[in-house]
């Protein structure tokens, strides 16, 4: 049998690009099974990013990843968004479909399927701490996979109230903007807790979001999306409490495990794709 040297791409576009550990648990995912496929983190400009697109259509490649700075640029070079895409006004994942490239955001996505492991958004009140775009993306999917009440806490009022906004206006969800001027308590009937911004990421892993540590009580789900270092002090106080904590690692990888589904149709086992990202020791 004649061995088939053209093998399918994938890959990612950002600036920068060096600290992008997607590369590594997704071709371990592909070796995993058993697929001979690439994955190819590049560099990419934004006045390059016409020039790029272009490049994977005439290459033939089976979709792709793009970050900062792109996410939302690279809209006006697709042929189509997913629904939570064209909600959110950003894309992450792009996929080959019937010859046309087709926008998806997995941020909140990614984020829905972690959180899912442990307990199911519907009909539950979040208070989500941030509305940039992480903030955007996780809100808008709570609201698609069934959160009832999503309250915004942000510093920036009109970005706060934007978001707020968006997702009463776009989803079944109500939502509200609560504004982030001084230390904030979480309520007794929040069910999920949500920290979206960066306070935490390395290197300033001694930072603490200005939420009172007291009122993450027990019955509480709480999620960071920051997943270097994947236990943030945020989440440490919560574990202390007693709460079920979710990662930001886990919500990279559910990102992984999405966008290798649009790409390939396998539904691929986090734990490969964690593991991968835990030997990289980030």
């Amino acid at each position: 049998m004649a061995e088939n040297f053209l093998l399918p791409l994938t890959g990612s576009f950002a600036q920068p690009a060096a600290e992008n550990p997607t590369v590594a648990m997704i071709e371990a995912a592909f070796r995993h099974y058993d697929l001979d496929w690439r994955y190819i983190n590049c560099e990419v400009v934004p006045e390059g990013l016409g020039d790029a697109v272009k490049g994977a259509r005439a290459m033939g490649w089976r979709g792709f990843n793009c970050s900062i700075p792109h996410k939302v640029a690279i809209i006006d070079h697709l042929d189509g968004l997913g629904e939570s895409a064209e909600i959110i006004g950003a894309v992450n994942t792009i996929v080959a479909r019937d010859g046309k490239l087709i926008g998806e955001n997995t941020d909140g996505k990614g984020f829905v399927k972690a959180l899912s492991d442990v307990t199911d958004p519907s009909g539950k009140t979040v208070m989500l701490f941030g509305a940039g775009g992480a903030g955007r993306a996780v809100g808008v999917e709570l609201a698609l996979a069934g959160a009832a009440k999503i309250l915004v806490v942000n510093r920036s009022r009109n970005r706060g109230e934007a978001v707020a906004s968006l997702i009463a206006g776009r989803t079944p969800a109500k939502a509200e903007y609560h504004p982030w001027d001084q230390t904030v308590s979480v309520p007794s009937d929040v069910e999920i807790v949500v920290h979206a911004t960066s306070q935490g990421l390395y290197p300033n892993v001694d930072q603490m979001p200005d939420i009172d540590p007291d009122s993450l009580t027990s019955d509480k789900v709480v999620a960071d999306g920051i997943h270097n270092p994947p236990k943030t002090r945020f989440l440490k106080a919560a574990d202390a409490n007693g709460c079920t904590i979710v990662d930001g690692l886990s919500m990279l990888v559910g990102q992984g495990v999405i966008g290798l589904e649009y790409w390939t149709g396998i539904e691929a086992d986090p734990e490969v794709m964690r593991q991968a990202l835990a030997d990289l020791d980030l």
